[in-house]
């Protein structure tokens, strides 16, 4: 978990269900995925409270999307993730990257486990960045 070479194959991967994505501008959750997508990757909302975010159809679960997704990224409370990595497992995603402070040990060591590969505690956006410049490093939080 949270091995550079992990944190590599994660960012090489380029379909992202974006768990807990807001709509709002000033949310780290929206700013993330807004730039992930400016960079090229697939961004697929998941909040059932709205039905389009950054130009993307939005989904109220991982389990509505009807295609296959590379990884899920977790911006929701740490102890609200557990039903999100059984989901992630359920769908067959190949990795499960859990944001800045969204730390769930059981949830990391079960999706560990059913062979996703895992970060956790790690902003995407910071180290996708980190791969052009290793000076760079904004904040990241929930």
């Amino acid at each position: 978990m949270n091995e550079k070479e992990t944190i590599q194959k994660i960012l090489e991967m380029k379909t992202i269900a974006v768990v807990g994505l807001s709509p709002k501008e000033i949310r780290p959750s929206y700013g993330v995925a807004r730039y992930l997508q400016s960079v090229g990757y697939k961004i697929i909302p998941v909040n059932p409270g709205h039905p389009e975010i950054l130009g993307e159809k939005s989904y109220p679960s991982l389990r509505d999307i009807p295609f296959k997704v590379d990884v899920v990224d977790v911006f929701r409370r740490s102890e609200l993730v557990m039903p999100i990595a059984e989901d992630a497992i359920g769908i067959g995603a190949k990795a499960i990257w859990f944001q800045d402070f969204v730390i769930n040990e059981e949830a990391a060591h079960k999706t560990e486990a059913a062979g996703l590969l895992v970060v956790m505690n790690d902003c995407m956006s910071r180290q996708r960045q980190a791969m052009d410049d290793p000076n760079y490093a904004p904040h990241c939080e929930i």
